[in-house]
This record gives structure tokens, C-alpha cells and sequence, in this order.
């Protein structure tokens, strides 16, 4: 009996502490999703509450061919986020290479990953956004720059190991147009000034 009860415990301690390990790195949502009428809200909403998207620019490798690639990215700490996506990018990277040449760039997000939408990622009332603009390295040691890394060390923590020789630095999006799609109607409009006043907006908490 006594084995039994030990058993017992040994297989609800490892369940726990496989919960615990998974949800280190889970997301909470802080708040619901904003009314789909409110466009500037919902667009920095899936912004916020996002943590990788696809990031794409114009191939050096490839005649200026468009190149897609997944990137984490943040928009600034908890409850501080400004809407601007920041990231955390080497030159051994493509997308890195081409924004040193070319700094035409976007950004596209789904809400597909933050769990809210259940249906294809394409439904129109599956939130999408897509900010076009100029993919900018930050000057280092610039107030700028210091931004982006609390930002992103914050969301992403894994980040503060990554390799010193491989020279990350930071960058950001400067947005010069936005796509919504966040129901039937095709893209909703939405100025970037709109966007970047939109009312203050919580963003994800973590375990």
C-alpha cells in the first residue's frame, strides 16, 4: 500500500512539473479582443498579443525575389507597448542582409497563434495584419535601441544568450501602411497616425 501511495505521488510531482516546465514559456491574455469596429485598436491588439510573425524583405540572393522568414518580434514591455514591432536579427540571416541593402520590408501576423480564433487562418474573421514599411537598424547605445532590447529580452528571454560573435543587433519596422483584415469586407481602413494613437493597449502577461 505504502508503495502504491508513493508511486502515486512520484507521477503527480512529474505532472506537475511538466506543467510547470510548458507553461514557463506560456502566454496569458490579459485582456479580451478589441470590437472588430475599432480597427486601430484591433490591429495593435494582434500586434501586442503576438510574439513571431513573418517577416518579409527583397532578396540580395535572389534578384530581389521576395524572402519570407519567421522572426519574434515585440512592440515594448507589458502594458507599455507602442505598436512598433522591434526585433533581434543577425547578418548571417537573409532577412538581416537584404535590410542592409534594401530596407523595404513587412511584417505579417495572424491571430491564429494567440488562440483566440478557432477557425482557418484565412476566414476574414480570423484577424490578419500585414505593416509594410522600412526595416531600420537601431544606432547602438541609442535610447532607441535600449528600448527594443528591454523590450525583447522581456518577451523573448531566451534572446539574452544567443551568440555574442554572431553580432545581433536590433532593428525596427518603421510602418508606413497597414492591411486589416478582421471580418467580411475585405481590408478595413486604418491610418498609420490611427494606429500609433490608438487608446493604450494591455499586452500579454507571463506565467
Amino acid at each position: 500500500m505504502e508503495l502504491q501511495v508513493l508511486l502515486l505521488r512520484r507521477i503527480f510531482f512529474f505532472f506537475l512539473l511538466t506543467i510547470l516546465q510548458q507553461s514557463s514559456s506560456a502566454r496569458i491574455l490579459t485582456i479580451s479582443k478589441p470590437d472588430r469596429h475599432d480597427y486601430a485598436a484591433s490591429a495593435r491588439w494582434l500586434v501586442s498579443q503576438n510574439s513571431w510573425g513573418v517577416l518579409s524583405t527583397l532578396s540580395v540572393d535572389h534578384e530581389g525575389a521576395p524572402f519570407g522568414n519567421v522572426v519574434s518580434f515585440s512592440d515594448g514591455l507589458p502594458e507599455k507597448g507602442s505598436g512598433i514591432p522591434y526585433f533581434y536579427l543577425t547578418a548571417l540571416d537573409p532577412t538581416a542582409r537584404n535590410a542592409l541593402k534594401d530596407q523595404r520590408a513587412s511584417l505579417a501576423i495572424s491571430e491564429s497563434p494567440v488562440g483566440t480564433c478557432k477557425r482557418d487562418p484565412m476566414n476574414p474573421t480570423c484577424s490578419k495584419l500585414t505593416l509594410t514599411g522600412k526595416l531600420l537598424i537601431l544606432d547602438e547605445g541609442s535610447e532607441e535601441a535600449e528600448v527594443a532590447k528591454k523590450a525583447l529580452f522581456t518577451k523573448h528571454p531566451e534572446m539574452i544568450d544567443w551568440p555574442e560573435d554572431h553580432d545581433f543587433r536590433f532593428f525596427k519596422l518603421e510602418i508606413i501602411d497597414i492591411f486589416l483584415i478582421n471580418w467580411y469586407g475585405g481590408a478595413k481602413p486604418i491610418t498609420v497616425d490611427e494606429y500609433l494613437h490608438a487608446k493604450s493597449i494591455k499586452v500579454v502577461s507571463f506565467l
